[in-house]
């Protein structure tokens, strides 16, 4: 399966790093947009710690990559330097892929299957774990137990993502269900009945 916007094409998953790249290279957009002060340090704090976790060698490829695919150019700077530039098609990509605003799309009628996404985290990636909650209650799961969410809706390639993009996918499990023991307060929970 591959996402396609305009004729550029990214592969889910050996595109992950190309698509978190574009969404790092926005947030300094973000940063360029914000007046309020928290706002921007929370940016500046969190796009800092998302560089810092990216492999060198990989960022490297990545960035060939985008740049060869045209969702980036550089810029020459006066003291020999480069700067990496997002495009216009790069914007419009990773505001497709907005991390922090991902939604799913409800279709007309539910197929009567649950989609449920446990996770288990070591301790020592804390700050994933607690990103991979998050992100799932903000798109509306159910929190069945503390590591386990469950929604109604399709939604596969929407946890591909977020959990490639914190490279967490040997955490993380996803199961399609068609019976679930407490199905009536979860059909209660999202308005089913």
């Amino acid at each position: 399966m591959s996402i396609k916007k305009g004729t550029h094409q990214i592969n889910p998953k050996k595109g992950a790093l190309q698509k978190k790249i574009l969404l790092l290279l926005s947030a300094g957009l973000a940063l360029g947009l914000t007046r309020n002060p928290n706002q921007y340090f929370r940016v500046v704090q969190e796009t800092g710690k998302e560089w810092e976790k990216i492999d060198r060698d990989s960022l490297n490829r990545a960035i060939r990559s985008l740049y060869e695919s045209k969702l980036v150019s550089t810029k020459d700077n006066h003291d020999g330097t480069l700067t990496l530039v997002i495009s216009k098609e790069g914007k419009r990509l990773a505001l497709t892929y907005d991390i922090e605003n991902i939604e799913l799309k409800i279709p007309e009628q539910w197929d009567n299957k649950w989609r449920i996404v446990m996770f288990d985290v070591p301790e020592k990636f804390k700050h994933t774990r607690d990103a991979l909650r998050m992100h799932f209650k903000n798109m509306g799961f159910y929190e069945f137990q503390k590591s386990v969410f469950v929604h109604p809706y399709p939604c596969a390639k929407e946890i591909e993502y977020v959990t490639e993009f914190y490279q967490a996918r040997r955490f993380v499990r996803f199961i399609v269900a068609t019976e679930i023991d407490n199905a009536l307060e979860l059909r209660r929970y999202f308005k089913l009945l």
